[in-house]
């Protein structure tokens, strides 16, 4: 991948989108997919944001139901059959447990198997899957000694059975969203990160002004490009708003809610499956293993701030180790040292004061904005990871309308993603350790998984140089992948790399020696000098810290 906003002769896109975040990238991959012209700007990095600050799951919803929302379960739980066709390495189903109590709202086991047994009804087509193994079967009830056998974690203080369903795990969601960006490049899309949209490009309209386009800022070289579109899409999510009142001119655009997500990283609880907990006071969060870790999250919580202002907080992590703990029934506590990494971000929601933002609905809308004497411009408010790429689906009903084009079927759903082309992922692993015997099992099988059939590719690059195919973590992540991640997938800071195009960032810092190798590979690839190598290991550092 290149980014084309270096190349002066940008000419004319059918469609501008803003944002590069997952529904961006889906929008931008859906339109490009169908013979469209397209650029997609984003001011920082691909899936920086909201995309990255996940509980790294693609779900169904089931806590949905209480509030009836049936429309949007059957659509998520249809995309998540989708998403593990389409990104098979990347998505796979996950055992979760809904442990019972005497006490509490899952003192009530009647409501919580009508549930499970609706929840089912509306994913029947979950056995639909490309790769066989990654069907997902029906709940189950489990008892009390068999579920504390399966999860010896599970609080036993009033414990008296659990309920067991599946919903999938999201490996690696900054790389799925780069699955969806390079995608877009495969179907003719022009993207570019670190491409800020700093204004907007009018034209006389009957009713009112018209967007033509857009005024870019390349924060890598301070130049200003004026790219003219015939659409442009806001998929700006917590910023939506506030890049309408740059089209407008003027404040006064309708807020978007936003509510505040954290994780934490911890060692402990031990787990086998995921947890659904419940907490005293009806709230919930979910306990994932993962690399040897247990994910914790998210928070829940009106966030009335700038978004560029956002940064995870000390009291926000013990809210979340207060519910953990609340939801442990004091069995085994986390404590501030246990942390080991704390993640955030904004959810965009549709504006509802009348509801909690746990209460409050994941559903979207897609916007036209000559509504409000502003044509040539879509607005996308709200939606979820999981329905993203559903969502762009429906912008491209409205762009076929304003662009007067015949629509044409999606295809999106229909072929893999870029680096997916895998229609059995344990034969494919299988061969690649064969083929692949000088590298450990363990680098082969974290490296199909994240970089799928464009391993090989990557492989290549570490045996040029021994020092490139070292492991750096017990997961078996090489030097390499950095190199890789600045050649073909745009990488231009050591964050991206660490946080965006690997994992070596992602579980807390890994040590002084894996953060300056990477900088030092970094460093050559990028023609750093040693003050911009020793800043870009500082700002990665930050990254690191837990708010003391």
């Amino acid at each position: 991948m290149k980014r084309f906003i270096e190349d002066p002769n940008t000419g004319e896109f059918d469609v501008a989108v803003i944002g590069g975040g997952i529904t961006g990238a889906a929008v931008a991959y859906d339109a490009a997919s169908r013979g469209l012209s397209v650029a997609l700007l984003e001011k920082n990095d691909f899936g920086c944001a909201t995309s990255a600050a996940t509980s790294k799951l693609i779900h169904g919803g089931f806590r949905y139901l209480a509030n009836l929302e049936f429309g949007i379960v059957r659509e998520s739980l249809k995309e998540r059959r989708t998403l593990e066709n389409i990104a098979p390495n990347l998505v796979y189903p996950i055992r979760v447990m809904v442990p019972c109590y005497k006490q509490g709202i899952t003192k009530h086991t009647w409501a919580i198997r009508l549930g499970m047994m609706l929840y089912d009804s509306l994913s029947f087509d979950k056995g639909r899957t490309w790769d066989k193994s990654k069907s997902i079967g029906f709940h189950k009830a489990v008892p009390a000694a068999k579920a504390l056998e399966m999860e010896p974690s599970i609080p036993r203080n009033g414990f008296k059975g659990a309920f067991s369903y599946y919903d999938c795990a999201s490996i690696f969601p900054e790389r799925l969203t780069l699955a969806f960006v390079k995608s877009a490049v495969k179907s003719g899309a022009r993207v570019s990160n670190y491409s800020k949209v700093e204004g907007f490009i009018y034209s006389a309209a009957g009713d009112g002004k018209r967007i033509a386009g857009v005024n870019v800022k390349d924060l890598t070289t301070g130049r200003n490009v004026e790219l003219r579109s015939k659409l442009t899409i806001n998929c700006g999510g917590p910023w939506a708003d506030l890049i309408l009142d740059a089209a407008r001119g003027e404040s006064g655009s309708r807020r978007i809610r936003r509510s505040e997500g954290i994780h934490i990283i911890t060692k402990k609880p031990v787990l086998n499956g995921m947890l659904a907990m419940v907490t005293s006071s009806g709230g919930g969060f979910v306990m994932t293993p993962w690399r040897g870790r247990t994910l914790i999250g998210p928070t829940d919580k009106d966030y009335e701030g700038n978004p560029d202002d956002y940064m995870v907080t000390r009291e926000a992590i013990m809210e979340l180790i207060g519910m953990a703990n609340d939801a442990m029934r004091g069995e085994e506590r986390i404590g501030y040292d246990d942390v080991e990494r704390a993640y955030g971000g904004l959810r965009p929601l549709l504006e509802d004061k009348k509801k909690s933002v746990r209460e409050s609905s994941r559903r979207y809308e897609i916007y036209d904005n000559a509504n409000d004497s502003l044509s040539g411009l879509i607005t996308v408010e709200g939606g979820k990871y999981t329905t993203s790429r559903n969502l762009a689906q429906n912008v491209m009903k409205m762009v076929s309308r304003k662009l007067n084009l015949k629509e044409t079927k999606c295809v999106t759903d229909k072929q893999y993603l870029a680096g997916c082309e895998i229609k059995d992922m344990n034969a494919f692993l299988a061969e690649k350790k064969t083929a692949n015997a000088d590298f450990k099992n363990e680098t082969i099988e974290c490296l199909g998984k994240y970089y799928g059939t464009e391993i090989d590719k990557l492989l290549s690059i570490g045996r040029q140089n021994n020092a490139l195919a070292t492991p750096l973590n017990a997961d078996g992540e090489i030097a390499a992948q950095a190199v890789y991640a600045i050649r073909e997938e745009m990488a231009l800071t050591l964050k991206d790399i660490l946080f965006r195009r690997t994992g070596l960032g992602t579980m807390g810092d890994p040590g002084d020696a894996v953060v300056d190798a990477v900088a030092d590979v970094a460093a050559k690839e990028l023609c750093w000098d040693d003050s911009r190598k020793s800043k870009e290991v500082a700002d990665a550092k930050k990254m690191f810290e837990i708010p003391r």
